[in-house]
């Protein structure tokens, strides 16, 4: 599927891999890796059959997993893991305690007002998780901090603890709370009375998103999933009701593959019913204070057409591709709201990604030639943009929940500048610096030096590189890098500030992030040009950015770290099978990675809904091949792998955990070289692995330590 690397450059690549492991083999010599049992199972479709010894990993009670079988395998697994970064516990510490020292203890965010108080979170020092608080903002009044919700004391001997939403009612008096303690995102929703900081109510056990409030703060309309967890329906809850009486307001019945969200427009008049998925939707619309009255369809769905709305100066405001694959801006009366008028018309340069309507601005998000922009547009017409000095920045509207403020948060970062709160005064046209994250153990900014280049792929594009390096990093063919990228959904890859990569950066590695089709950095037609028929185009984008990295004297085959995620694991998957010998190291976090059994299986949870996106192999025979041809699964052959860390989690909703567990085991029957591999499964956590801050980054730390011990630069 790809042409290798020039011979000279393969090589060298596999006996550097080769004598790290042999080296680590003698120092710490661990029993053999655990060896699934390869049970016959094949399946049938369109007159292809397939083989899946592996498919016995998957636990027919899921997401109930108690099959012994299974469950001593991944034990096993886990045991092979710990024996294994047993002897690099010095360095995984050692990398531990450089990570914590750059993240401030109390940390905290800048207040924000909404109504009559300000809102605000802040970690006690060593804590794992925030405490929110909040205060007065009125003049004359009692302004003592007021805690609202603990997570430290909620996830107190727990395993996992996630808070998915807080949100206040109008009149200040109670909160909505959504908190998961399992990994499953499954939320139970349940009312606090901020008197007293107790709970009065459990609405759901089933939540899902971010619950809205009625105007009157007596009701929260909230989403619920199903059995396959599928956002199906939304419903109103009223104060004091029993939760067997909540109304349905919407239930999404037409199209399995259709997901349900709400959510509310800035000048909090309505309350907004969205259904669909990637490539289409519906809105529906209720006054916020009359939540049960008849419903406003905005417009209907239609295929791969898709807009999102919002309320402010009497009208409403629509972004949507139905016109042009950037987007266009339309308004609309409150009375007809399926009456669109164009106000900006799409563009082949600029690419409208978000709107926000305020009193006095519309504020747009948008991206020129890759980079992020904040237009701020008058109701008369008149517009300007935000100007901002770094020639490669990431920026995005903040908290901003008041309907008329006297001007806008954004959060603004690049490869070099930490994550910076900053409030723009549009009177003045002034940036205000409310708060510079900052790096207790020490961080100057003029040691370190970034660039955006861009390299060519095999069918004639320019891609975009963003790369970041202490200086001194010398660019002489044979430096070490680390090499990111996600390239699905739309899902842009910004090039900001990430403090944990400064201990790659300090032992002599560059990072780099590869903005690849799938992402959406040059727009929507760079999203639709790595999906579907094309979803090829995102892993040779990846590969032609390693060679381009190579070819301008960065790095060399086999010195390149790589680490992706879900969507962005099915790549480290696919570049693995294809062009193994370019990395170093693999680092595979709950990877999406049985592609064809997961989008023939419409039973699981997020499988119609992906069809969009993958395509549908059920029905489609070209489907069904092209996937059978890149699935990095199916795709596993006899040859020599990099040294591998593959990771997932057992309650895991999204990427099941039998997908890493199968891949891992077809890995070791068949890769040909002695290079480490290591499968670790959390026993109590989904797709975003552990929870709490220094947990979780000590699960960075391993994933660095396994890196660097295993390109021989620790």
């Amino acid at each position: 599927m790809r042409q290798l690397i020039a011979a000279l450059l393969l090589a060298a690549a596999p006996a550097a891999a080769h004598s790290q492991s042999e080296t680590m083999t003698a120092q710490n010599p661990l029993p053999p890796p655990p060896q699934a049992e390869q049970r016959p199972h094949s399946f049938e479709r369109h007159g292809i059959t397939v083989e899946d010894p592996y498919n016995w990993l998957r636990d027919p009670s899921y997401p109930t997993v108690d099959d012994a079988d299974v469950l001593a395998h991944l034990r096993a697994e886990n045991a092979y893991f710990e024996a294994a970064m047993a002897p690099h516990r010095p360095l995984i510490e050692t990398l531990f305690q450089e990570m914590r020292g750059r993240i401030p203890e109390d940390d905290s965010s800048v207040p924000v007002r909404d109504g009559a108080h300000d809102y605000w979170w802040a970690f006690r020092p060593g804590a794992q998780y925030r405490t929110w608080y909040r205060r007065s903002a009125e003049a004359g009044t009692d302004r003592t901090d007021q805690i609202i919700f603990d997570e430290a004391a909620e996830a107190e001997g727990k395993q996992y603890f996630r808070l998915g939403a807080l949100e206040v009612s109008p009149d200040g008096r109670y909160a909505a709370v959504m908190v998961d303690d399992d990994g499953a995102e499954r939320f139970q929703l349940r009312i606090r009375y901020l008197a007293t900081g107790r709970d009065v109510e459990t609405v759901t056990e089933v939540g899902i998103g971010s619950p809205v409030w009625t105007a009157d703060s007596r009701g929260v309309v909230f989403t619920e999933v199903n059995e396959n967890w599928r956002s199906y329906r939304a419903r109103l809850h009223r104060l004091g009701e029993p939760a067997a009486s909540d109304r349905t307001l919407y239930e999404e019945t037409e199209n399995i593959a259709f997901t349900v969200a709400v959510g509310r427009t800035q000048d909090r008049r309505f309350i907004v019913i969205n259904t669909g998925e990637n490539t289409s939707n519906e809105i529906r619309i209720v006054p916020a204070d009359n939540v049960e009255a008849p419903q406003m369809l905005v417009a209907r769905r239609r295929p791969n057409i898709q807009y999102s709305i919002d309320s402010g100066r009497d009208r409403f405001w629509i972004l949507t591709n139905d016109e042009h694959v950037n987007f266009r801006l339309a308004e609309a009366s409150h009375e007809a709201p399926g009456e669109w008028r164009t106000a900006i018309a799409g563009s082949d340069l600029v690419y409208l990604r978000g709107l926000a309507a305020f009193h006095d601005h519309l504020v747009i998000s948008e991206r020129v030639e890759g980079l992020d922009q904040i237009r701020l547009r008058s109701y008369d017409g008149r517009e300007h943009r935000i100007p901002f000095r770094e020639a490669a920045y990431t920026v995005s509207l903040g908290a901003n929940p008041e309907y008329a403020p006297n001007g806008y948060r954004l959060n603004y970062a690049s490869m070099v500048t930490p994550p910076t709160v900053q409030y723009y005064y549009p009177a003045e046209q002034r940036l205000e610096t409310l708060k510079v994250q900052q790096i207790p153990s020490g961080y100057d900014p003029s040691l370190y030096a970034t660039e955006r280049i861009t390299v060519p792929t095999r069918d004639g594009r320019r891609l975009p590189v963003s790369i970041v390096y202490r200086r001194g990093f010398e660019r002489n063919g044979q430096g070490r890098l680390f090499l990111y990228a996600y390239g699905a959904y739309g899902i842009a890859t910004a090039p900001g500030f990430n403090t944990n990569r400064f201990s790659l950066l300090d032992r002599g590695y560059a990072f780099a992030i590869a903005h690849i089709r799938g992402g959406d950095e040059m727009g929507y037609q760079w999203y639709l040009d790595g999906k579907l028929d094309r979803r090829t185009n995102t892993f040779n984008d990846f590969v032609d950015a390693a060679r381009g990295l190579i070819a301008a004297n960065y790095t060399r085959a086999g010195n390149i770290a790589i680490q992706g995620g879900s969507a962005g694991g099915e790549l480290m998957g696919a570049v693995v099978n294809s062009d193994p010998l370019l990395w170093g190291a693999v680092v595979a976090d709950v990877p999406f990675v049985d592609v064809l059994n997961t989008m023939l299986d419409e039973s699981l949870p997020l499988t119609p809904g992906e069809w969009n996106e993958w395509g549908n192999p059920i029905t489609d025979r070209t489907v069904f091949e092209y996937l059978r041809s890149y699935s990095p699964y199916d795709n596993v052959r006899a040859q020599a792998y990099p040294p591998m860390l593959i990771t997932g989690g057992l309650n895991d909703p999204r990427v099941t955990y039998w997908e890493p567990a199968k891949w891992s085991a077809r890995l070791r029957a068949l890769r040909t070289d002695t290079n480490l591999q290591l499968l670790k499964i959390n026993m109590g956590a989904g797709h975003g692995g552990q929870s709490g801050r220094w947990t979780r980054l000590r699960e960075v730390a391993e994933a660095y330590a396994f890196m660097l011990t295993q390109m021989g630069a620790e």
